[in-house]
């Protein structure tokens, strides 16, 4: 098929350009929320503005849908107070140097959480740790296959989620205030906001 062209001033259009320019334009991002009640320069405009962010936003709420069908019978019922929490940490990445790169992380963490605290996605293992602070001390972890990868931590009455972080040598998870870092089968584990270091040992 022939192109057809036509000039305005110094400039050529193509009319298969344009109607390719028309395309991306139809095809721009659409996350779960309305883009057309977005501030101009906020997080929420660069998500709607940006694929890459706006297929997390989709992917999310896909992944909160699930688990809103598992909270059912939750009590007291946080999963929705804690999402419009989330919102809210999400757009304080505003103040981030980088902030695609502090968007991007705040939802892989929180798809990663959900999936996990839910049973959304199949646990690789669950393993315990026996501790040397105490008699009958001990840590069951369970390892998810998330991305970052996760593992839910219990210890007596308290349950802490961890994300895998970068380590030199095995393999280091951290929460808001516990830690667990593996290697060879003995870990160190930090239980509280100040708290010492646990040595515990993989229970055979």
């Amino acid at each position: 098929m022939k192109i057809r062209k036509f000039r305005v001033g110094w400039v050529v259009f193509s009319l298969s350009a344009a109607a390719v320019l028309v395309y991306h334009q139809v095809k721009a991002a659409e996350p779960s929320f309305d883009c057309t009640a977005v501030t101009e320069g906020s997080i929420e405009a660069m998500i709607c503005q940006d694929d890459e962010l706006a297929a997390l936003d989709i992917k999310l709420s896909e992944v909160y849908k699930q688990a809103a069908g598992k909270a059912t019978n939750e009590h007291p019922p946080t999963l929705k107070a804690e999402q419009r929490g989330w919102v809210k940490g999400r757009n304080e990445c505003w103040k981030a140097d980088d902030k695609k790169s502090c968007v991007v992380s705040e939802y892989r963490q929180r798809i990663a959480e959900l999936q996990a605290r839910y049973g959304l996605i199949q646990a690789t293992a669950t393993v315990t740790y026996l501790c040397t602070d105490q008699p009958g001390s001990e840590v069951v972890a369970t390892y998810f296959p998330t991305d970052p990868p996760t593992l839910i931590a219990e210890r007596g009455d308290s349950v802490s989620l961890m994300y895998q972080q970068e380590s030199a040598s095995g393999t280091k998870y951290v929460g808001r205030n516990e830690s667990l870092w593996e290697h060879q089968g003995e870990a160190r584990v930090t239980w509280g906001y100040g708290a010492p270091e646990l040595q515990c040992k993989l229970q055979q």
